[in-house]
């Protein structure tokens, strides 16, 4: 035992014991010597450890890489933007995204903007928001919860500007002619359907007939440039046309004769409208006229201008006569449609609403109301007798460029850059119908002007189309001009006679072929 002690105590003792280096050093085993060298020194001087001079050339990443780098930063970027706006929670109510926008110093509503694009401005404004408290104390609850329920806006918001004597004059006119109009409008909708010698569906179904027969009976060379607009004379005698020359034609139905060249403006013309009971006294107000110059005129049926309409600031679309005929309106590209007094030539009503030109207005058969097409793709009804709107037509996706009432008195259509043409029911106060009728923009919509038991759409692919109004199937294709089909109008007086004019500056007439074969004579006779 003692001498295996021993033995231990020996190794032990040898194990322990330092060894002496080259140097003198004495080495330790089992322990790191530590010492007053700096090893990361010794390791430069061996040429192990290379250090970078602060003046040392860096070299630049080549250009792909960089592009990659710089789209693979902007690609998390978004992802972490995405991120915070679904993290982020926004109040639902119109209201409370007012209040919240106006409690953290921005835009309560910018000009044009709906209320989900309100919510969304809202969204993203707080999602950059760095402060957590600040954020917060723009939520209901927060911070500014007494703001909140002191400066919410009401949900409806009505503001009125006075108007002058001679508006109020004839609100009351149209007021009372709207209401004998209606009336009639209505008894005569009764008898139609209580009478046993009237049958409507009979009626109708003899019009689709005839007017599938639809064939071209004349074409003349219209003007020089290309023809914008025409329009029938409530008789049917005559079709005024309207060019980019200025000038202004008047037709003979249906032998597309010239009868009368009017030099109305020096820029083009954008709009036509006839009196709708024109008088044969000579020197009395018959057309209206609209142009890019920015003015309305008003003409005699001999061609002479009887006044003009001046106040617009930029061109003007499409006019109109209202039903009365005492009064004009016009669209323009200031964002505004006016109503005009006829004998005075003055301004009664300055009508805002859009947030893109004005491009077409139409009037109520029964004179009450008035629709405004914009190209913000919105349309409007207006309450002529209030000056309130009524109804917003959305639904078009590209500008309104046409728009007419059917005579039946709760139906309009509406015709739009998108390539479609809209149904509304304004006893519904929403679309009905959707018809994908062209390829191109609709330059003119027009129910027929009796009964409306058909519709005409023209398009800029070159044709035009007859709709029944019953279940808007296609009757019939009018295909024949060379170039855009910038107008069309329907005849008054029941012969299904149609115009339609075109940018390849003609003027075609359209009307049931009502030839019928004869049966084949037998050869023994």
């Amino acid at each position: 035992m003692s001498d295996e002690a021993s033995d231990d105590e020996m190794h032990e003792a040898d194990s322990s014991s330092p060894e002496a280096t080259e140097n003198g050093d004495a080495v330790q085993y089992g322990e790191l010597n530590v010492s007053d060298v700096d090893s990361v020194a010794v390791g430069v001087a061996a040429g192990n450890i290379h250090l970078q001079s602060a003046n040392a050339a860096t070299l630049a990443l080549p250009e792909g890489s960089r592009e990659a780098r710089e789209q693979q930063e902007r690609l998390l970027e978004a992802v972490e933007e995405r991120r915070a706006l679904r993290e982020t929670t926004v109040p639902t109510s119109d209201a409370d995204v007012r209040a919240a926008l106006r409690a953290i110093k921005e835009p309560v509503t910018l000009f044009g903007e709906q209320q989900m694009e309100r919510r969304a401005r809202l969204r993203k404004i707080m999602a950059t928001m760095d402060d957590e408290d600040e954020r917060k104390a723009a939520l209901p609850g927060g911070a500014f919860e007494e703001e909140y329920e002191e400066a919410a806006p009401p949900k409806k918001e009505l503001f009125y500007t006075e108007g002058s004597a001679l508006l109020k004059q004839a609100r009351l006119h149209i007021a009372h002619f709207s209401l004998d109009r209606a009336a009639a409008r209505l008894a005569g909708a009764k008898r139609k359907r209580e009478s046993p010698d009237e049958d409507e569906i009979a009626e109708q179904a003899d019009t689709i007939c005839l007017m599938r027969k639809v064939t071209n009976q004349s074409s003349e060379i219209a003007d020089d440039r290309p023809s914008a607009a025409c329009e029938f004379a409530p008789d049917g005698s005559t079709l005024a046309t309207g060019a980019w020359s200025g000038l202004l034609k008047l037709w003979l139905v249906p032998d597309c004769q010239k009868k009368l060249t009017i030099k109305a403006h020096d820029d083009r013309v954008t709009g036509i409208a006839w009196h709708p009971s024109p008088s044969q006294t000579p020197g009395t107000v018959q057309l209206v006229t609209g142009s890019a110059d920015k003015t309305a005129r008003l003409f005699s049926g001999e061609g002479k201008q009887l006044g003009s309409l001046q106040g617009h600031g930029e061109r003007l679309g499409r006019v109109g006569f209202h039903p009365l005929g005492r009064h004009v309106g016009t669209a323009s590209f200031d964002e505004t449609w006016r109503l005009w007094d006829v004998e005075s030539c003055t301004c009664l009503l300055e009508q805002e609403g859009h947030s893109r030109p004005v491009y077409t207005v139409a009037f109520h058969k029964d004179g009450s109301l008035a629709a405004s097409g914009g190209l913000d793709a919105i349309g409007r009804v207006w309450d002529i007798r209030t000056g309130r709107s009524i109804m917003a037509l959305q639904g078009h996706v590209q500008g309104i460029l046409t728009m007419d009432f059917s005579p039946d008195g709760y139906h309009l259509a509406t015709g739009s850059e998108d390539h479609s043409c809209r149904i509304w029911d304004l006893r519904k106060r929403g679309c009905v119908y959707t018809l994908p009728a062209h390829k191109s923009l609709i330059a003119q919509v027009r129910y027929d002007p009796n009964d409306g038991y058909y519709l005409l759409t023209a398009g800029f692919d070159n044709i035009s189309k007859l709709w029944s109004s019953k279940d808007y199937s296609l009757m019939a294709t009018l295909a024949g001009h060379e170039g855009k089909v910038m107008g069309a109008d329907i005849c008054p007086d029941g012969s299904g006679t149609i115009a339609t004019i075109s940018y390849d500056r003609t003027v075609k007439f359209w009307a049931p072929d009502t030839y019928e074969e004869l049966e084949p004579v037998d050869a023994e006779m």
